[in-house]
């Protein structure tokens, strides 16, 4: 009997978990061409191969119903589904596309290509954001079509997605919610760029699939993939920014082999002062210290990774135009930001449903150093003098003695935030037409403080929420919906707890109503329970120069979102017009009561309904027989107003972006591409009471780059110029806007990475 039940055993496992061929080839669909090269990849394995110069491919699966993903530039993407075993030899056909090659979307529950997608979701490489010259992975989101960033100088920046920020927008790295206490204005993402491959940005509310705090949307940072199979890989990069005086360098490895993968990537940054027509900003100086690990294993049944990032900043805080320098050590007052992310994601394979398991822990330790020393020089210098910018070194030396002071003094704002999050997800078994995921999501979250100051109180937050989602697929059509329930507690130190919860729906609807249009259609529900800040905040933040008391009689707030996306396409014009509705209930907002307290004025924390609306609309115009000519055009505008006509405050001025951009190869040099870029930003005289008003202008922009071999590897060199004619210019939502501070004057942008 012992004998039978192993040999049992023994077929059931081998035929669940042994290896099968499928091969396939990939064809021109005009021509019926084979295409070398071209991309298999299987995104819930995180594997693939390529296509030889036949364009043939073969890969050994165990048994099981895969996700099959084809690609080559030039060619509109392929998503297939396969069933192993097959003994059937795929013929894989691509067409001729003027769009980019499409990637699968993370950040939505299917993870399918965005053409497939009922929600529309924006997409790009963190290398094309580079490109453009950006200084900051905050400063170059903005780049994407209705997304923003609240600025505090170059090293603060937090996102707004369609005029709604802080803990209205959830910010996701390494598949986990990152927590590092977003409610403040002045508090930027702590993330830095190197190590991460793309950017998603869900627009609206993606309650549903990521609980509170996601009602006005969702960015999702991919970390870098693993080397392939049997692969390693090593690169290194050094950016030069003539405005600050500053670098940004990074270099990682990375290798995979017998099912076994690791990575590792460092990177430091400094800057000093940025730099405008008349004068440096003064303490807007930075420098930061980023690592990145990880580590993973995957068989045939199962895979699992864990991933570590630490970044350490310190960020100097602007208040005036003072001491003009181009030291890059931060001046009184400043942040010292300690950044711990653990994630650890697993799946398990079973013959047909999966399930995924991602766990977090994210420890912030937030430092505020307040005290004020006075410089002899402050006076010496004004908004209007125009400083000879040869002898912005002065002084360096004696602020560094100057700061090694800094540093024995104790923190003024001492916060640690220690978050667990847990996310478990089922992908049941595919029943005809029906995909369906059921899942749980949860954190705990403590808060305590360890400074003089205490601006929020120690508290300990718990939150959990179930949903279900299910993509139905027919043949004309493709249908999305889903339903959650979650549910939040707040134990405050020496105060009542607090409770709340909210059940929220989301439908979609996907189809071409034309030839070669199609409409996406969606209606959701959202929810954001009020923050520990809202609630029971009772301080000064010298950041802000207000005095805020929470209300803890707060309700949540609470959306519903119509979403309408048109998209028209073909092998040479991409035209898209998004638009949305955005109505919240119990709108939360800061007002002021005019009364002082230790001088600044004193805020509450008040409700009122309020309505967004908006959208992007846009062309890429790329004319096939034209293969390295881009034409690229979008505007986006948003409004928003509480149900008493008052303005919603930090909405986004209206924008025109207009781009022209250029690729092709060489014999010498690949990937050679150039860009102009004009971005015009209108006036925003759509204000709320405590705002000013804003002034158009228009930033000009232009790069070229270029990958060619250097000892035998590949060398890519770029240089970037943005606000080419050195404008005067003051963002809307810049936080130096009350004091007429103005934004940062030209900067080039020189680039090198080199990989091994």
């Amino acid at each position: 009997m012992k004998r039978l039940l192993v040999i049992v055993f023994s077929i059931v496992f081998i035929n669940t978990y042994a290896q099968n061929t499928i091969k396939g080839t990939v064809l021109d669909n005009t021509t019926q061409a084979a295409i070398p090269f071209a991309t298999i990849y299987l995104p819930e394995l995180e594997t693939g191969t390529t296509t030889n110069d036949k364009g043939e491919f073969s890969l050994d699966l165990k048994k099981g119903v895969f996700k099959v993903v084809v690609s080559y530039i030039g060619f509109q993407s392929q998503s297939i589904t396969v069933t192993v075993p097959s003994e059937e030899t795929l013929t894989i056909l691509l067409s001729e596309s003027a769009m980019e090659m499409e990637e699968v979307i993370i950040s939505t529950p299917f993870h399918k290509l965005q053409s497939e997608n009922v929600m529309k979701v924006e997409q790009k490489k963190l290398k094309e954001l580079k490109a453009s010259g950006a200084v900051t992975l905050a400063e170059g989101i903005t780049s994407i079509a209705g997304v923003e960033s609240i600025s505090t100088g170059n090293s603060i920046g937090k996102p707004v997605i369609r005029g709604l920020s802080s803990n209205r927008v959830l910010v996701y790295t390494q598949g986990v919610r990152l927590e590092n206490q977003q409610y403040g204005d002045e508090h930027g993402l702590g993330i830095n760029d190197a190590g991460i491959e793309s950017v998603e940005v869900i627009k609206g509310p993606a309650s549903l699939l990521y609980g509170s705090d996601a009602l006005g949307g969702v960015l999702y940072l991919n970390p870098e993939r693993f080397a392939q199979e049997n692969e390693s890989s090593a690169d290194a990069s050094v950016n030069y920014f003539t405005n600050t005086k500053g670098y940004s360098t990074n270099a990682g490895y990375k290798s995979s082999s017998n099912g076994f993968k690791f990575l590792f990537r460092g990177s430091l940054t400094e800057h000093s002062d940025y730099d405008t027509k008349n004068y440096r900003v003064t303490n807007t100086r930075y420098r930061e210290q980023d690592f990145k690990a990880g580590l993973g294993y995957q068989n045939s049944h199962f895979k699992t990774e864990f991933r570590y990032n630490l970044n350490n900043s310190k960020l100097g805080l602007p208040e005036e135009i003072g001491v003009q320098s181009t030291a890059k050590t931060p001046l009184l007052p400043y942040q010292n930001i300690d950044n711990h992310i653990f994630s650890s994601k697993s799946t398990l394979f079973f013959e047909d449903s999966s399930l995924d398991v991602t766990l977090g822990y994210i420890y912030n330790n937030r430092k505020e150093f307040e005290e004020h020393h006075d410089h002899d020089d402050h006076d010496d210098h004004d908004h209007d003098h125009d400083h000879d910018h040869d002898h912005d070194d002065h002084d360096e030396h004696d602020e560094h003695d100057e700061h090694d002071e800094h540093e024995i003094l104790e923190a003024a704002l001492n916060m640690k935030l220690k978050t667990f999050s847990y996310d478990v997800k089922y992908n049941l078994p595919t029943l005809g037409k029906f995909e369906t995921i059921i899942g749980v999501q949860g954190m705990n979250q403590v808060n305590t403080n360890y400074g003089e100051e205490v601006l929020i109180p120690n508290a300990t937050t718990n939150d959990f929420g179930v949903l279900a989602t299910s993509h139905i697929h027919f043949e004309t059509l493709d249908v999305q919906l889903g339903a959650r329930y979650d549910y939040r507690s707040i134990a405050i130190e020496n105060n009542s707890d607090n409770t709340f919860n909210s059940f929220n729906g989301a439908l979609g609807v996907k189809t071409d109503i034309f030839n070669k249009v199609t409409a996406r259609l969606n209606l959701a529900t959202g929810f954001r329970a009020p923050n520990l800040s809202e609630l029971a905040s009772d301080g000064s933040h010298h950041g802000t120069n207000r005095y805020e008391i929470g209300n803890m009689n707060l309700s949540n707030e609470q959306n519903f979102q119509v979403d309408l996306a048109l998209e028209y396409k073909n092998k040479h014009i991409e035209l898209f017009a998004n638009g949305f509705y955005n109505i919240v209930n119990d709108y939360i907002f800061l007002n002021p009561n005019g009364e002082l307290i230790n001088d600044d004025p004193v805020f509450l924390y008040e409700q009122e309904n309020a309505t967004l609306y908006g959208g992007e609309f846009g062309l890429h115009f790329h004319p096939h027989p034209i293969h390295w000519l881009h034409l690229e055009s979008s505007f986006e505008t948003v409004t928003g107003q509480q149900d008493n006509d008052e303005y919603l405050p930090l909405i986004p001025a209206n924008s025109l972006t207009n781009t022209f951009r250029v690729e092709f190869n060489s014999e010498s040099i690949k990937n050679i591409n150039a860009f102009v870029k004009l971005r015009s930003t209108f006036a925003q005289n759509n204000v709320n009471a405590f705002e000013t008003t804003s002034d158009a202008y228009n930033l000009l922009s232009v790069g070229v780059g270029g990958t060619f071999k250097l000892f035998n590897n590949d060398t890519n060199v770029s240089i970037s110029a943005t606000n080419l004619l050195d404008t005067e210019y003051v963002h809307h939502l810049s936080r130096l806007k009350p004091d007429g501070i103005l934004n940062m004057g030209r900067n080039i942008n020189i680039g090198v990475n080199y990989t091994l």
